[in-house]
């Protein structure tokens, strides 16, 4: 038999508020069984929360998250999933790339403005140290 979870356990596991559940939910990302107001969430909830949260945590959208989580809903082999799952990975392991390559170069030119700053402070109050 499958083991349930409450709302309450789910948040416990995952760290995650009941609101993020039930936002989930209403995005038709997770499906709990209802009986009555309570939530209980299976072990493919559970798988499915992980892979939720792991996506987020790369950045991808919750629409590249729902193609891949409904590949495999559609149960249109794993192939397809993992193909299309290595694709929307890629892209963003690329965008991620190029937006840490503008942050680094952004820092070098910050750092080269700080020690101009701290040069020129020098230079007006020789013997005092810039911040």
């Amino acid at each position: 038999m499958t083991e349930l979870m409450t709302i309450r356990q789910m948040c416990e596991d995952f760290d995650v508020t009941p609101r993020t559940l039930r936002f989930y939910e209403q995005k038709e990302l997770l499906s709990p069984i209802r009986r009555g107001t309570t939530r209980l969430y299976t072990r493919t909830d559970r798988a499915r929360l992980k892979l939720i949260l792991r996506g987020k945590r790369f950045g991808f959208s919750l629409e590249q998250i729902r193609q891949v989580l409904d590949l495999h809903d559609r149960q249109t082999g794993d192939e397809a999933q993992i193909a299309l799952a290595c694709r929307i990975a890629a892209d963003r392991l690329a965008q991620m790339e190029r937006e840490r390559a503008a942050l680094d170069s952004a820092i070098d030119e910050l750092k080269g403005q700080l020690a101009w700053g701290q040069e020129v402070l020098g230079t007006l109050h020789p013997g005092s140290v810039a911040a």
